[in-house]
């Protein structure tokens, strides 16, 4: 016997119109590309999105078409996010940090036929549009702009596109499980690999986000979502605001530090949400300037490892607390965020610091276990350590254009990270498998070792990798960037380890570099510190 309950599918388009319908007035402040502010609402951004789906069926685009953007967090991309699928067409964001080969392989791969791009991105799209021979329009995010239709053949242009369109027209009905975004993968090595989510699995995402456990967005926060809007659907910050009707601040193209605390302080943000590196900027102005960022309550940090010594930070100068959170792109990308337990408030203040710099707890919708290499489940006691699987509701099932059998193991994601679980489901990320150092059998956490380095006070940045050893197989090495104006030891940086770990665990060396490698998303790339320092203890 069924329930006999209502059943409507769980579509993007419905979040806009709800936040339309019952939040139409709340402000979205939008930093644009080309300098200055605009206010808008979440009306004016569910009416165009409705303009912009409709006038993307006038063109002639199949459903399902592919619709890619090259942009910043502004309000126009953020009514693509609604238009693009509310209208069935897939949003496909695409980073342009990239290398130009990626980007012509990732938009023919996802056979992109609209491209999306801000002013800033023309000379990029100009050097490649050779190369993109299924991209039928391509779409400058302004006004007519005549010197940039002289740099693109055919160029149009996003406001006059959207006029086309009618901001009454009705979303076309479809079932909940269409694909509606499509965001690629970063990796190191090989190509990009597509995910290709659903409008069902978007939907529950957002819920999740909007629990108290995870990030807990309300209609009564300002919300600034400093994650890039190419990066992972900017941790689905938009889809989730919209569900509530939370205030947004769109930070454009501007993430230094001097520009986020402006925004922060200016309109009295109290969420904020991005990569270690970006906080790092945020709070050397934020010391520079002596603004305390009184608005802000919490901070989401995810994108890589948050070191403790930032969260102490936040905490004791400015009275922000820190949600650790991790995911990827294959997970929408929520797998965890730490929030604590009520027995967590009976420990000492000392503990429950401690207890806060973890990767947090699974939310309902997602499971986790670790495995030793011959798959085998260990136990969930916070020491054993094993490669981390996921499966749930918002957790890819196959790549794009690959198969189920290719991706995943016995209905189950292979993450590339080696962590820890214990008995409440609080994870522990202690390296990417590739990276973790292998040394005379034990292994040593990379991850261990930065949180500690990053904390020395003549230390702007810092990466540890193994280093082949003719005794131990691989040893430690930390890669170090100083802080401006100094210029410590190799002595000095080791000294910061005393008493912090085993002795057998402190690197063997210290070598220094001006600016450590990343990739496009931030991430240090220590496959090209590898092949720089990875003989170094050799000889």
């Amino acid at each position: 016997m069924l329930g006999q309950m209502m059943n409507f599918p769980l579509t993007i388009g419905s979040l806009v119109d709800h936040a339309a319908r019952f939040h139409r007035e709340t402000e979205i402040v939008s930093v644009n590309t080309g300098g200055g502010v605009e206010n808008v609402t979440w009306g004016s951004v569910a009416a165009n999105a409705h303009r912009l789906g409709d006038a993307l069926k006038k063109l002639g685009l199949r459903p399902q078409a592919r619709c890619a953007t090259i942009a910043w967090n502004n309000r126009r991309h953020l009514e693509i996010y609604f238009g693009a699928p509310g209208a069935g067409f897939v949003c496909h964001t695409i980073n342009p940090r990239l290398f130009p080969e990626q980007l012509v392989y990732i938009i023919n791969h996802a056979e992109d036929e609209v491209l999306f791009i801000d002013h800033t991105f023309i000379p990029l799209v100009k050097a490649i549009r050779s190369k993109l021979p299924g991209v039928k329009h391509i779409v400058l995010m302004g006004a007519r702009d005549a010197d940039a239709a002289a740099e693109i053949e055919g160029l149009e242009f996003y406001d006059e596109l959207i006029e086309t369109g009618d901001p009454d027209a009705p979303w076309p009905e479809f079932d909940e499980n269409t694909a509606s975004s499509l965001c690629y993968t970063s990796g190191t090595t090989g190509n990009p690999k597509g995910v290709l989510y659903s409008h069902r699995s978007t939907v529950l995402h957002s819920y999740a986000s909007n629990t108290r456990d995870c990030i807990g967005y309300s209609a009564r926060d300002i919300v600034l979502p400093v994650v890039p809007m190419f990066h992972v659907n900017a941790w689905g910050t938009p889809y989730a605001c919209a569900m509530v009707g939370a205030r947004l601040v769109m930070p454009g193209p501007g993430l230094d530090g001097p520009s986020l605390v402006g925004l922060i302080d200016t309109y009295r943000v109290n969420i904020a949400l991005g990569v270690p590196t970006i906080w790092q900027g945020l709070l050397g102005e934020a010391a520079k300037s002596s603004s305390m960022l009184e608005s802000l309550e919490r901070t989401v940090v995810g994108g890589s490892a948050c070191p403790p010594s930032m969260m102490t930070t936040f905490r004791e100068q400015y009275g922000v607390e820190v949600i650790h959170a991790w995911g990827m792109t294959e997970m929408s990308p929520l797998g965890s965020s730490n929030q604590p337990l009520a027995k967590h408030f009976d420990l000492p203040i000392e503990e429950q610091h401690a207890k806060r710099e973890n990767q947090g707890r699974p939310p309902w919708g997602v499971e986790l276990k670790i495995v030793d290499p011959d798959g085998a489940e260990l136990p969930r006691d916070g020491i054993a350590q094993g490669d981390l699987m996921v499966r749930g509701h918002w957790i890819l099932d196959s790549y794009f254009h690959k198969t189920r059998e290719e991706t995943l193991t016995d209905g189950w994601f292979h993450t590339g990270d080696v962590a820890t679980l214990d008995a409440d489901g609080y994870l522990s990320i202690k390296d990417r498998s590739k990276d973790i150092i292998k040394s005379g059998g034990e292994w040593i956490s990379s991850v261990d070792l930065e949180n500690i380095a990053v904390a020395h006070p003549a230390l702007a940045d810092a990466a540890v990798i193994g280093a082949r050893h003719e005794k131990w197989d691989e040893r430690p090495v930390l890669v170090a960037v100083a802080a401006e104006g100094q210029s410590p030891s190799e002595q000095e940086v080791l000294s910061i380890f005393e008493g912090k770990i085993a002795k057998w665990q402190i690197p063997d060396r210290v070598v220094f570099m001006d600016v450590l490698p990343r990739n496009a998303t931030g991430k240090v790339l220590k496959r090209n510190l590898r092949e720089k320092f990875g003989e170094v203890l050799i000889g």
